[in-house]
């Protein structure tokens, strides 16, 4: 099973209400770089529109695994394992390329923001090489102490997130998405499926849901954890294409800037920046997130307890990828975001039909 002993079981214990916090305050700030600009440059002023019908399928396939999950007092992962028996091997393997793969683009998004925030000057080729030291220690202390981060996002998500959209709202003009369905059918599809590998949330969230023998309620809570990250989502699309309007296609790294025009800043400063250095510590852990999956099922592949060891080796490999990926970052942009978005959308189907498949030994959830 996921974890291979009952000590490590221990080491990994995630409550519910953290699951809930990640999906409510962590799993936003992978829609708050790139998403707003790339919207806009497809669906103009419908950008609601394709990230309403992401967060409606992202819903139904969260009910779908939370369904499944109900059906048993054990959890997913060792049903899982009762399914495939000696194939689990293969499953875990599939998973950590899959979440590797799909930690490259918030990876190099991250980098990309950094250099551009933080730097006055160009900065040293190495400057980036910090944060995978920190990679290293969060996938190297499993998934009870993400659920600590998960804890902590709730004041360094919620408080700088409204802070940055009180300042930015005396400089919004809601009336610029309107007339809404303005954009032709085809522009909203565009933008739906460009987003795609942006809102991935279902497959986020499913190692932790997997490990959850739920109870009676976990349900609700996680739902109305997502449903509340959704709506904080949808109201800094509404506010960030009400002030950029027509140029919001060109503003990248949107919650960095969306404050900037606040008049009060000409008085006391850029204390905006106060509130996006908050926010970049929440999308340092989202961007840790799909890794540290990564480090668990290679540490299952190989029986390993520790998890130092593979922590370490994924942080070093991705850092040498990444220094030879900046030369392409376009082009893998592109790459995945188009020819290979078909990946995204096949397993976040295919992994809740799988779990609704699962034996239902053990009898139903507990009360």
């Amino acid at each position: 099973m996921f974890f291979s002993t009952p000590n490590a079981q221990s080491k990994n214990t995630i409550y519910p209400r953290q699951i809930a916090f990640c999906a409510a305050f962590l799993l936003p700030m992978g829609k708050l770089l790139e998403v707003p600009s790339l919207l806009a440059g497809y669906a103009k002023g419908d950008i609601l529109l394709p990230a309403i019908l992401q967060f409606l399928t992202q819903t139904l396939l969260l009910l779908g695994i939370l369904y499944a999950a109900s059906q048993s007092e054990k959890s997913l992962w060792e049903r899982i394992q009762e399914r495939l028996g000696k194939g689990i091997v293969v499953f875990y393997i599939f998973f950590a390329l899959y979440y590797l793969f799909a930690a490259i683009l918030p990876l190099l998004d991250f980098e990309k923001f950094v250099y551009a925030a933080f730097f006055d000057t160009a900065p040293t080729t190495f400057s980036f090489g910090f944060f995978f030291i920190l990679l290293a220690l969060v996938c190297s202390k499993g998934l009870k102490a993400f659920g600590r981060c998960a804890d902590l996002c709730l004041f360094l998500f919620l408080l700088p997130f409204l802070a940055l959209l009180v300042m930015a709202f005396f400089e919004t003009d809601l009336t610029r998405l309107l007339p809404f369905f303005g954009t032709h059918y085809q522009g909203v599809f565009q933008a739906f499926t460009k987003a795609t590998p942006h809102f991935s949330d279902a497959l986020l969230l499913f190692p932790l849901l997997a490990s959850l023998r739920y109870k009676k309620g976990d349900g609700v809570k996680i739902t109305l954890g997502y449903a509340a990250g959704a709506l904080l989502t949808l109201l800094f699309l509404a506010v960030f294409f009400g002030i950029f309007s027509s140029i919001a296609p060109r503003e990248h790294y949107a919650f960095s800037k969306i404050a900037q025009y606040f008049s009060a800043l000409d008085i006391v400063g850029r204390i905006d920046l106060i509130f996006v250095y908050l926010l970049s510590v929440v999308l340092l852990f989202y961007t840790c997130l799909p890794l540290l999956y990564t480090t668990e099922l290679s540490a299952c592949v190989f029986r390993l307890e520790r998890k130092g060891f593979p922590a370490s080796i994924l942080s070093l490999a991705l850092f040498l990828f990444t220094l030879f990926l900046n030369k392409y970052y376009d082009s893998f942009y592109s790459l995945i975001g188009g020819k290979l978005v078909s990946i995204f959308w096949f397993i976040s189907y295919l992994l809740p039909l799988f779990c609704l498949f699962l034996p239902k030994k053990g009898g139903a959830y507990a009360h």
